[in-house]
């Protein structure tokens, strides 16, 4: 081969070579990704559990030597919602079922919603005091926001939730 068709040849070969570097950069960055959100998905959900759990074994959590009476406080106190001990072992329930649910990655939009409008009813129990230091609403902020990012996103690819959709669709595909 003469140097004149080497020359032609180089380029196309750069390109390819370009093409197939940048295509395994962005399979290797969705693989990243994906196991970030899912890692990201399974400490949320352990941080909720972390919150529940105490409440359902009657157990101190933090500053709070009965976690269960001070959310039935809050509830009724500053919410003024009626049967407040029953809106508290929903909200363990939640936290403690719900996070462990969000971890493992099942009924992931549900549950986070729900636990949005938690966040949000923190934050509007702890508000208007920001700095979260000062127990204002920092924290809950982002556990909200953070909540509402799985409820529109889903649970991510690594998940029961997937799992369960890949089979259902593969045996709807078989038929």
């Amino acid at each position: 081969m003469d140097h004149a068709s080497k020359a032609a040849l180089a380029p196309e070969s750069f390109q390819a070579s370009v093409l197939k570097i940048f295509k395994e950069s962005l399979v290797a960055a969705g693989a990243a990704e994906n196991i970030g959100y899912g890692v990201l998905r399974l400490v949320f959900g352990m941080i909720m559990v972390s919150h529940g759990l105490p409440k359902m074994l009657g157990a101190s959590h933090g500053s709070m030597a009965d976690p269960m009476a001070a959310s039935a406080a809050l509830i009724e106190n500053v919410l003024h919602l009626p049967a407040a001990p029953v809106f508290a072992m929903l909200v363990a329930l939640l936290e403690t079922v719900g996070g462990a649910l969000l971890g493992i990655g099942l009924a992931t939009r549900p549950v986070a919603a729900l636990m949005a409008v938690q966040m949000l009813a923190i934050s509007y129990i702890l508000g208007p005091t920001w700095p979260w230091i000062d127990r204002g609403i920092e924290y809950p902020v982002l556990m909200l926001f953070l909540a509402l990012y799985m409820a529109v996103k889903g649970a991510g690819r690594y998940s029961l939730d997937h799992r369960i959709a890949a089979s259902f669709l593969a045996k709807r595909w078989r038929q």
